[in-house]
């Protein structure tokens, strides 16, 4: 069974925290007043990738890492063994669409990860007016794959859209577990 590492990382109050609670079935948190995460929370649950190559279940360590730069200095360490990151953002607040290219660049450009690893959130809060639809993006955060989420609407899109996701982490890691071993072999 492969073990997967996930982060969850992005601006502050973009819904990180709402969104790994609901993947991992956790009702703590859902709703209610603003808690902010301080440091790293993580999550341990199995899920089922779509698309991987054998399909079977996967043990999923979500890291649900705090938006506060106050932490900044604790990065490298969650860093450290990731399989995939999943960049969280509220697409109401303006700012938010600045900072994605700041966190790809911190967790996903500085590690090397390929895009399929890498997954943007356009997480839509309760009562958001905000339309689903093309946002204003940096070139190469357009290539990244991106989903709308709405938990008060479509949850199980959700679900689905992060076992898709799961899928291409679990494939990246088998195709570099199979490189890495006929690197020994050769």
């Amino acid at each position: 069974m492969f073990k997967a590492k996930i982060l969850f990382v992005g601006p502050n109050e973009s819904g990180k925290t709402v969104l790994a609670n609901f993947l991992s079935d956790m009702s703590e948190n859902l709703g209610g007043e603003y808690r902010p995460t301080q440091g790293v929370r993580i999550v341990e649950f199995e899920s089922q990738p779509e698309g991987s190559a054998d399909n079977k279940t996967c043990e999923v360590e979500l890291w649900d890492c705090s938006g506060d730069f106050k932490f900044e200095s604790c990065w490298p360490a969650l860093m450290k063994d990731s399989s995939g990151v999943v960049i969280v953002f509220n697409p109401d607040v303006p700012s938010h669409l600045k900072e994605i290219e700041r966190w790809h660049s911190m967790f996903v450009s500085s590690q090397g990860l390929q895009d399929g690893q890498c997954l943007l959130v356009a997480h839509h809060k309760p009562g958001s007016g905000v339309e689903e639809g093309r946002l204003p993006l940096a070139s190469h955060l357009s290539r990244l794959p991106l989903i709308h989420s709405n938990l008060e609407k479509e949850p199980e899109d959700m679900r689905q859209a992060f076992c898709r996701y799961l899928g291409n982490v679990v494939t990246a890691m088998s195709e570099s577990r199979e490189r890495e071993e006929m690197s020994i072999i050769t």
